[in-house]
């Protein structure tokens, strides 16, 4: 019967409260003004590949203090010596000023005050808490620090848009917005009470709940890759007026992005990130898309590369639409084997090759196209990624144009990065993979989940085909459009493309959109890459002066700071050992000193020679010059470290060194071009 009493009185009462009542305590909860707040978790940061920061957020403080807390014998033995402090640090008021100000509001009964509009951070915010009573803490010397997060890149406007940001009202892009599930963290709540002046003053009860900070997100971004190409790219836009420009830098076998660049012509001049084209942009390719067309032509199996096709004067005409090759200017490129036709990128050839093969069934085509994966969207894991566009048969604007044109690269629509995958394919021996930008979520140095490529296609064609498909990429830039990007040390694969550019409804021959997409080193492809420049300005604005040598640029640098690409020193360079001291390079004076002593009989091509190599013919040596231009970077391979850092420094070159013994390995290839700074490495062994 207690217990029922008990619990009818504690109903009544709870009724009273809230109903009878209820008015009275919620005007005097008003008055008193406590309320649960959210409090924010700190954000998690971002990383590049190297643990190099990206984005991270920074502590800062704002000071408030309670002065009504400090018991009499506290605040008076320090607030004379606390007065100064506050006005040596904020230089804003007089010590007076302070004093005065704390006095009127511990004698009033003021139980909240902000020192300062000025917010401190870590470093700053752990001085004053050794000041005279700050010394005593929160619940008895009265200082409050309210953290406040703010967002820092380290590196500033290097791979921005990538990073990209959000705002309060989760609106944003990059990863910072794909990724904000796990950057967030988990919000947690506190009680606060409001004070004089509208704020909101923390009492730190129990029934708080902490904020569990973010997750850390971990980027495949190489920082020095993403700055040879954002600085590549950049170069390029100014030198040519361009209207916007992207590149991404990939690793072949695991689709990691090492670089990805976006940069826009900005109204005052400059350029900067704001959009990113390589994931959401799609345009029409141009012809980096008639490698989807080979590969249609080729796993038809009716045509092979010798096979010959006559392009004429460069026009040809389909359904009264002319179709022209640049040639045509020149009166045509005539006959051409297939192998040609790609090399020189003939749209009349593309064309007439597919129309001849599908003509009766364009369908066909465009489904083999599709086979490969080519034009459905990566399922990218940043949000925004461009939807793909090529257009089937049953499509409403289809029309007997439809299918020359889309053959060389018109009538459809996709982004650099979906293009950048079909020639990654190509380069991992026909497995096509999903690109990634973030390789891990971790907490400290915990991996909570990894990210690995997926698979998106197990083989885009043949192994017939792709061998063909190698061979074709390959002789565009050793016998084709991109000629000018080939080199002696490595090769390089890739396709030239210039779109005319759709203005008010119509293609322009004036204006042009382009790329160029392929990899390298073409024997065993490491990365691939694609390099897109919109509305490029001059007399030559075609691809292949303008994109291409960005390309050249990025892989330039790659190949001279990795030394695992290198070939091995080649032996015909050595002298045989043997009969022969070990005398491989070096200055001639002293080489041929040492052999007249040695009674080493040896023989000078040329006159004039200062650095030489050997060759061994017989019994003799023969000494070959050795030196090359003023600013190009010499051959220091098989020397001693004396003579080789003499040469190189004396160039202006900043050498570092590994090893002991004779040079073996040099980071920057002999011919390349020294530019301000250049630093080259040198293996001893």
């Amino acid at each position: 019967m207690a217990v029922v009493v008990f619990v009818l009185a504690v109903v009544y009462r709870i009724v009273d409260v809230q109903f009878v009542e209820g008015d009275q305590w919620r005007q005097q909860a008003e008055q008193i003004g406590l309320d649960y707040k959210t409090i924010k978790a700190t954000r998690g940061s971002i990383y590049a590949s190297g643990n190099d920061l990206l984005a991270t957020s920074l502590p800062f403080y704002k000071v408030a203090f309670d002065p009504a807390l400090a018991n009499d014998e506290i605040f008076k033995s320090g607030i004379d010596s606390l007065s100064h402090l506050l006005s040596t640090f904020f230089r804003d008021h007089s010590s007076d000023y302070y004093m005065k100000r704390i006095s009127e509001a511990r004698h009033s009964g003021r139980r909240y005050m902000i020192l300062s509009n000025r917010q401190i951070n870590y470093q700053e915010k752990e001085q004053l808490s050794r000041w005279p009573i700050f010394e005593h803490g929160q619940m008895l010397g009265g200082i409050i620090f309210h953290k406040v997060d703010k967002r820092h890149r380290p590196f500033r406007s290097l791979a921005q848009r990538t990073v990209g940001y959000i705002n309060e009202d989760n609106v944003g892009v990059g990863v910072e917005r794909s990724f904000n599930d796990y950057l967030a963290g988990r919000e947690g709540t506190g009680l606060f009470q409001k004070v004089a002046g509208g704020n909101w003053k923390p009492l730190n009860v129990s029934s708080d709940v902490k904020p569990r900070d973010g997750f850390d997100v971990h980027t495949t971004i190489d920082i020095n890759l993403q700055d040879v190409a954002q600085n590549a790219l950049l170069r390029a836009l100014e030198k040519h007026n361009a209207a916007y420009g992207s590149v991404v830098l990939m690793e072949v076998k695991t689709g990691e992005i090492k670089a990805i660049s976006n940069l826009t012509r900005q109204n005052g001049g400059g350029y900067a990130e704001t959009y990113n084209y390589a994931v959401q942009g799609t345009n029409d390719p141009g012809s980096t898309f008639k490698l989807a067309s080979m590969i249609a032509l080729l796993e038809q199996g009716e045509i092979s590369l010798g096979d010959s096709i006559d392009t004429g004067n460069g026009v040809k005409e389909f359904y009264g639409r002319e179709m022209i090759d640049e040639s045509a200017k020149k009166g045509g490129y005539g006959k051409l084997t297939i192998q040609q036709v790609f090399e020189k990128s003939s749209n009349v050839g593309v064309s007439m090759l597919v129309d001849s093969l599908f003509g009766d069934n364009p369908q066909k085509y465009i489904d083999l196209i599709k086979k490969t994966g080519f034009g459905k969207p990566l399922d990218f894991q940043m949000m925004g990624e461009g939807v793909p566009y090529i257009k089937d048969t049953d499509d409403k604007s289809w029309s007997g144009l439809s299918l020359p044109w889309i053959s060389v690269g018109y009538e459809t629509s996709v982004t650099p990065l979906q293009t950048l995958a079909l020639y990654n394919a190509v380069a991992n021996d026909g497995k096509m993979i999903q690109p990634i930008i973030v390789k891990s979520i971790n907490r400290a140095n915990q991996v909570v989940e990894n990210f690995e490529a997926k698979t998106l296609t197990k083989r885009i064609a043949s192994k017939r085909t792709l061998e063909k498909l190698k061979m074709m990429l390959e002789g565009v830039v050793e016998r084709g459009t991109a000629t000018n990007i080939k080199n002696s040390y490595y090769k390089i694969a890739g396709k030239t493309g210039t779109a005319q550019k759709l203005i008010n409804g119509q293609y322009t021959t004036q204006r042009y959109y382009t790329s160029f997409a392929g990899y390298f080193p073409a024997d065993d492809p490491m990365y691939s890459a694609i390099v897109v420049i919109d509305d490029p300005k001059g007399w030559n604005s075609f691809a292949s002066w303008v994109s291409a040598p960005v390309f050249k640029e990025i892989a330039d640098m790659i190949y001279s700071q990795d030394l695992d690409i290198h070939e091995e020193f080649e032996s015909q360079l050595l002298a045989e050992e043997g009969t022969f001291p070990m005398i491989r390079a070096g200055y001639y004076d002293e080489l041929r000193e040492l052999c007249n002593e040695l009674g080493i009989s040896n023989h000078l091509e040329g006159e004039d020679v200062e650095w030489v190599r050997t060759k061994v013919d017989n019994n003799a040596i023969t000494w070959k010059r050795n030196h090359s231009e003023s600013d190009l970077v010499p051959n220091v391979e098989g020397m001693t470290l004396r003579d080789a850092l003499y040469l190189l420094e004396n160039k202006g070159l900043k050498v570092s060194i590994t090893g002991t013994g004779r040079v073996r390995k040099q980071s920057v290839s002999p011919g390349m071009r020294i530019n301000q700074g250049t630093r080259i490495t040198i293996e001893l062994g």
